[in-house]
């Protein structure tokens, strides 16, 4: 699929308000409503991912955010990216490089459930190495491609 500047224009109109009407969209655009709606046919199993919300996380009570590195003994990389993927207080995870294999963003109520929930993956999974870091606060968020 070719990306063209309309793609980018109706990319970028989504990243703001996913949920905005193909006729607002087609209106604020200039894009007929029928391309818009192809073209979103088109992106759905391809560019786009996943419909999702972005969460005000401290709002439900989570109050601690950290992203955290983790280097883990090759025989346990595997089980480690499993239970990463099962736990509920994750929002992300990705695997990097430069001396680790995952970072991951975790999510709790407050540092000593995070502490704990750190303590527990290092005493289950011989982790080589881990660095946290807590995020104090989000100055800009899923804002790539915004505004085109």
């Amino acid at each position: 699929m070719k990306i063209t500047a309309k793609d980018y224009v109706i990319l970028s109109m989504l990243r703001r308000n996913a949920r905005m009407s193909l006729t607002e969209m087609s209106k604020k655009t200039r894009i007929p409503v029928s391309t818009i709606y192809d073209r979103l046919k088109l992106y759905k199993d391809n560019i786009l991912k996943k419909y999702t919300s972005l969460i005000d996380f401290s709002k439900l009570g989570y109050n601690t955010k950290a992203r955290v590195l983790l280097k883990v003994h090759k025989k346990d990389k595997e089980a480690l990216k499993m239970q990463l993927i099962r736990c509920k207080n994750v929002n992300s995870i990705h695997k990097v490089n430069n001396g680790y294999d995952f970072m991951v963003e975790i999510v709790f109520k407050n540092v000593k459930e995070l502490e704990n929930y750190i303590d527990w993956l290092e005493e289950k999974f011989e982790i080589k190495k881990a660095q946290t870091y807590y995020i104090v606060d989000d100055l800009k968020v899923e804002g790539f491609l915004e505004k085109a």
